[in-house]
């Protein structure tokens, strides 16, 4: 299903580049933090899924496609967490509900818990937990080799190495695959870089302690990138009777491979 182009707008604020879905002011917006490899474009597919007249916003983040880089060495969930602040208040969005896919989960649930009067509902796709490195520690092996692999062979042959592991049964996904590989082979290598800093420092089960509802726990129950029993990890560090979903037949990139799914989620968990 594709949004139609008219009901979409390409804007920029703070120093981020981000699309917004026009809506109604009845209810919270809703903000969407794409993954590590990704763009605000993934969420197409669900942004045109949500119900009618609800505002959405999907940011490229900072460092990633028109959005200017943080200029941090060292960077952290909290330095994307106050871009989000700076966007919010540059809009004027007192409150809005939050949907963090991937590493995106780590900037939300990280702005949630030293902003909660900020958000709504807090809705984390596919979460990457986070490594818990400290400040000036050198990242573990596997998470440094992102940012030399990126380095070493360049985005397109970057995404071609990485984008199928994303899919599940990515051959009878065509155009799901093509739009995780695009996605991948536009990433900046100073974004990526900082945004994988961010991965290893970040803990988000030290963060789930200071969340609260309304709350959201999805995960493809295909995923090999963080697979449903680190989804379930998080989700038993959270308030009892948080909502718990695995998707059937859906891998690690949830909102393009099953959008409608996504978004009935989202409307019935955060966004009443």
């Amino acid at each position: 299903m594709d949004t139609p182009r008219h009901a979409l707008s390409r804007l920029d604020a703070a120093g981020l580049s981000f699309l917004e879905r026009a809506g109604d002011s009845v209810r919270p917006a809703l903000l969407l933090l794409h993954g590590i490899g990704s763009h605000a474009e993934s969420w197409l597919g669900v942004m045109a899924a949500l119900p009618p007249g609800q505002r959405a916003l999907a940011w490229d983040a900072p460092g990633y496609g028109g959005s200017a880089p943080l200029g941090e060495t060292e960077a952290r969930p909290e330095h994307y967490a106050g871009a989000v602040l700076r966007l919010l208040d540059t809009l004027g969005l007192e409150r809005v509900a939050i949907a963090g896919h991937s590493l995106g989960c780590l900037f939300a649930a990280r702005f949630a818990a030293l902003h909660p009067e900020r958000v709504a509902g807090l809705a984390l796709l596919s979460p990457a937990l986070g490594y818990a490195v400290p400040p000036g520690a050198p990242l573990p092996d596997g998470v440094q080799a992102r940012i030399d692999d990126l380095r070493q062979l360049g985005p397109e042959a970057f995404a071609a190495k990485r984008a199928a592991r994303l899919v599940f049964q990515p051959a009878h996904k065509p155009a799901v695959l093509e739009g995780v590989r695009r996605g991948m082979a536009a990433v900046r290598l100073d974004g990526y870089a900082a945004a994988v800093r961010a991965l290893g420092a970040g803990d988000l089960l030290a963060d789930a302690d200071l969340l609260h509802g309304p709350l959201l726990v999805g995960v493809g129950a295909e995923d090999v990138v963080t697979p449903p029993a680190q989804a379930r990890r998080l989700h038993a560090a959270l308030p009892l009777g948080t909502p718990f979903a695995e998707i059937p037949k859906a891998g690690h990139a949830l909102p393009q491979e099953a959008p409608d799914v996504v978004a009935a989620l989202l409307r019935d968990s955060i966004l009443r």
